[in-house]
């Protein structure tokens, strides 16, 4: 694994690097071979929260995880048990899915001591667990993202009163509030 770590209004020190690459590498027991892939380390502080996002791209798969802690290490350790869930999910779909020889499924191994996780209903099936139906009554963005806070919820989705194209507001994880509208 090449290690790429960038720092925004935080240093990388070197035992912060070391931790890093040490906690990542552990991921290479879930493959057969080595894992030859670039790997695209994001380090964020802002208000005393520590953020990192792991990005791991490779041949027929991507991982990707991110997490935030008031403090960095844990935050590592969050976002790496992340990754080792998304592996072990891809590993479980891929065994279930594709039996034949040359599939994604030739990069994991088992290793001794690594537990198969068995595939969980919510994991492997996507049915709808429920519906809801209401009126897009029209609105402009301050007053959807009142609406989002009084209900309590992450988003909105309304009717914009100006383009009447629906639009969808959200609050991001840094507190502030998002914006998703049709081209």
């Amino acid at each position: 694994m090449n290690f790429t770590i960038r720092g925004e209004n935080i240093t990388v020190t070197e035992a912060l690097r070391g931790y890093i690459e040490k906690k990542v590498s552990k991921l290479e027991r879930y493959f057969d071979a080595p894992i030859h892939s670039e790997v695209h380390v994001n380090l964020k502080v802002y208000n005393d929260r520590h953020s990192i996002e792991i990005t791991i791209p490779m041949k027929d798969l991507l991982l990707r995880g991110e997490e935030s802690s008031q403090d960095m290490y844990a935050a590592i350790d969050l976002v790496v048990e992340k990754l080792e869930r998304q592996i072990r999910k891809y590993k479980t779909k891929i065994n279930r899915k594709f039996r034949q020889d040359g599939s994604v499924k030739q990069f994991f191994t088992n290793a001794a001591g690594i537990q198969q996780e068995k595939p969980k209903e919510e994991d492997t099936d996507f049915s709808v667990v429920r519906t809801k139906r209401f009126n897009l009554k029209p609105m402009d963005v301050d007053e959807a993202i009142l609406q989002m806070d009084m209900l309590g919820h992450n988003f909105f989705v309304f009717s914009d009163a100006e383009t009447s194209h629906t639009n969808v507001v959200y609050r991001r994880k840094d507190g502030k509030y998002g914006l998703i509208e049709p081209e």
